[in-house]
This record gives C-alpha cells, structure tokens and sequence, in this order.
C-alpha cells in the first residue's frame, strides 16, 4: 500500500567511493533538509539546483560532512514528490551518519524498491517502465543495455497500450448491442468484428514472437564446454574470454573444478562454464569435478561438445557425448590448425559442427556467430530496434490474453450472445492490465519492487 510519508535511503553501492548519495523523497523532505544543512541561500532553496555546504546536527556546530544538495519540487522528481537529494563523500560511516540524521528528523527509511514504486503510483511510469529500471542496473552488453532503455522509454508500453486500444475497440462493438439492444442498431456486424479481432490477434502474437530473443538478452545464456581431459576445454574458455583465465597444461585432468564467466558474444550475455574432463577415472578430487560436470549439464541452455580433430574419435569421447543425450549441443572441432584425424561416429556426422583452434584463433569468430544465431533466430539486431518482450510475467499475461482472443474467436464462430463475447474481451484487457499496472494486485506488487535495491 502506499503511504504518503516521507522515505529515505542510501542510494549509491555499498562500500567506499568518490561520492555517496542520500536520497529523500515526501512532503518533509525540504524541511528535514533545512534542518540539517548550513550555507542556505539567501531566500531559501529554487527547485532543481544544485548547493554547496555543511551537513551538522539540528542541536550541535559539529560538522558531519561537506555536501552538494539539491531540492526537485513535485511533480518534477522521479517520485512526482518533494526530493531531496545529498551528495556527500562515499565513506559508508558517513553516509550511515547523515541517514541517521535525516531518520531522525522524521523520515523512514525505504523498502526496497519504493521509490521506483511511488513513482509508479504516482503515474509518472507504468509499470513496464518501473520493471526496465533494474534491467538497466543488470545489463551485462550494450544490446540488454539498449533493450531496457527502450522498455524504460516506453516503447514496448506503447505496443500494449496499442494491443488494449484494439480490445477496447471490440468491447465496444460488442456493448453497443449489450447496453442499447432496442435501438436501431441493426444486426451484430460480425464481420467488423472479426476484422478487429484479428488486428488485436496479429498484434499479440507478434509481442509474443520476440519473447525468446528479449528474454536472452536480458537473462543472458549458460553454455557449458564438455569434452574429455586434454580436448582444449580451458583453451577455448579463454581463447572467448582472451584472457587466461584457466590453467592450460599438457597434463590431462587440470581442470578439477567450474570455472564460470561472462563473456559478451555479439550483443549477447554468454555465462561461460568450464568443467573437468569427463572420463572414466580413479582419482577421488578429479571424480568429484567430473560429477560436477555432470551434474550441470542439465542446466545448461547450450552444450560445446569439444573434440580434437587431430586424433580419432575414442571411447572417452563416446562417454562424453552419452552424457548429452537429450541435451541441446553444439560440435565444436578443435585444432583445426593440424591435419584432421578424427572419424564422426554416424550419429554425430549430420549434427551442427564448427571447427576451430585456440591455438591460432580460427573459427572462433564463427563459433560466436553460431551461437548469436541459435539463440537470436538468425536475427542480430541493431541495439537501436529492441523493442521487445524480455519477462516471463509479461509473456504468460500476453498467452492469456491470446487464449481469451482465441475463445472470443471461436464463440464468435457459433453465435455466441453478445454478452458471454464481451467476458473474453474483458479478460484480454485484465490480462493486459496486470502488464501495464492498471489491475495488478498489490501482492504482485510486492513481489517485483522486493527485486530492487533499497535506495532505488
């Protein structure tokens, strides 16, 4: 619920920095401000400017720190409240000192995410813009980066707003003959209808479309190097990383442990995962690397089946691709760099390869491609058009209101009453609603601001 008092939080990262910010937001924060600051200009604060001077004690000449301040008066703040902004040396106890300070002048401080959240109650985002503000913060690549500024900008917000345009077209439609049934309104014009109908349709499902390239843009991927002991596992991992981040020996059986790291391939999020050798093996700490190994491979939404094209394909090889049974994996072919040796068994001959060394750098490059396009659908946008669906929240609202759109249409068919058409149509709406805000419980609420950091 919303409570129209006066919060405030530290909203800069934990630890030391050049400068940390305290953040303040509600009808006291101009007043807990003039208590606590020195230098006030002569005729008190202008909205929106910047002021040099001292944080002290209402009851004390001890001087706590040198600040810049600013005052945003609403509705021309983040929150559309009075706020209230300090700037002050990045130290954690002097951060925590004017906090306290500021607490004690009768502000609270804020749950997590609650500013975000008053400005979402107080209508200046909706609630696909409140959502985009924590994807900015998680951006690993410039493609999620310009993914959840176009969200934050409002340009997926106006796709939906479209969508519920076309509904409450149809709802209309419908009504009219509900609300006004003797007037002369002619027979039910199915055929408008339908042609409104199938508007609102093509438009959902052209949301729903982009879902799975926008949710590995911002989620990013797991892909996981498998291969026996000694096949270039750790060389290919920093080869990508071009770094060395693993320890690369001529000794099979280096690798004992995950190794996990992000790498940006095209625009992409790549959690990269090197594991042990998987083999058969009496040594107890290489077994337990090669069961961890095992173990997330199911977890993995893609699989580098690495083998050496310069020997011929073994029985440990064989282990290896019997652990991926099932499993979505791509064949890479190491060291291409020397005279290829290696026999594909028949079930791996028509399987997806791409050979590369980590010795000279070929094939890298398309070993990246390959992955961009398995996951992007041969699509590598321009991080100016991304526009797109990127949460499960919103893709299971949008699959609801496709199957009330679906209902409507085959009610339609048969020449169901005006007013069971309307019960899908309203549904839809709702469904969309619960994206955009306008009918999301308070329960929900919850749960998406509880993501955030307190201070944002």
């Amino acid at each position: 619920m919303y409570r129209a008092d006066t919060i405030a939080a530290i909203s800069t990262p934990q630890g030391e920095g050049g400068i940390g910010i305290i953040r303040v937001s509600g009808q006291e924060s101009l007043s807990i401000l003039q208590r606590l600051f020195r230098s006030i200009p002569n005729g008190g604060f202008q909205s929106h400017r910047f002021y040099y001077g001292e944080i002290l004690p209402p009851d004390s000449a001890a001087v706590l720190d040198e600040v810049m301040v600013v005052y945003m008066r609403s509705p021309r703040s983040f929150t559309r409240e009075d706020v209230v902004e300090i700037q002050c040396h990045g130290g954690t106890i002097i951060l925590q000192q004017i906090l306290q300070l500021v607490l004690d002048c009768g502000a609270r401080l804020a749950d997590p995410g609650e500013f975000t959240r008053r400005a979402f109650l107080n209508g200046r985002i909706d609630l696909v813009q409140a959502e985009s503000i924590i994807d900015l913060i998680r951006a690993k690549t410039e493609a999620s980066l310009a993914m959840a500024h176009s969200q934050r900008d409002g340009s997926l917000s106006a796709k939906l707003h479209d969508v519920q345009g076309s509904l409450r077209q149809l709802l209309a439609l419908i009504e009219a003959y509900v609300d006004f049934p003797d007037e002369d309104l002619g027979d039910q014009d199915n055929s408008l209808l339908r042609s409104t109908y199938d508007l609102a349709a093509t438009k959902v499902r052209q949301l729903l479309a982009g879902y799975q390239e926008g949710k590995v843009l911002r989620e990013g991927i797991s892909v996981l190097i498998a291969g026996k002991p000694n096949v270039g596992k750790s060389s290919l991992l920093n080869a990508l990383l071009k770094e060395k981040r693993a320890i690369v020996t001529s000794i099979p059986g280096t690798t004992r442990d995950l190794i996990e790291e992000v790498v940006n391939i095209r625009g992409l999020p790549l959690k990269l995962l090197d594991t042990a050798g998987i083999c058969q093996s009496d040594d107890p700490v290489e077994q337990e690397g090669i069961r961890l190994a095992r173990e997330r491979i199911p977890s993995a939404d893609l699989v580098l089946f690495l083998l050496d094209s310069s020997r011929p394909y073994d029985s440990d090889d064989a282990v290896v691709y019997e652990a991926l049974q099932g499993r979505n994996f791509l064949l890479v072919l190491n060291k291409s760099d020397l005279p290829a040796a290696i026999d594909l068994p028949d079930s791996l001959i028509s399987h997806q390869n791409v050979p590369v060394s980590t010795f000279s750098g070929d094939g890298l490059e398309g070993l990246k491609e390959t992955i961009a396009n398995l996951f992007l659908h041969g699509r590598l946008r321009d991080n100016r058009d991304l526009t797109l669906l990127s949460k499960a929240r919103h893709r299971d609202a949008l699959q609801r209101v496709e199957h009330a759109l679906l209902s409507f249409s085959s009610a339609l068919q048969v020449g169901v009453s005006s007013e069971l058409l309307a019960i899908d149509i309203r549904e839809a709406l709702d469904a969309i609603g619960q994206i955009t805000g306008e009918t999301t419980t308070d329960d929900i609420l919850d749960l998406i601001f509880g993501q955030f950091c307190i201070g944002k």
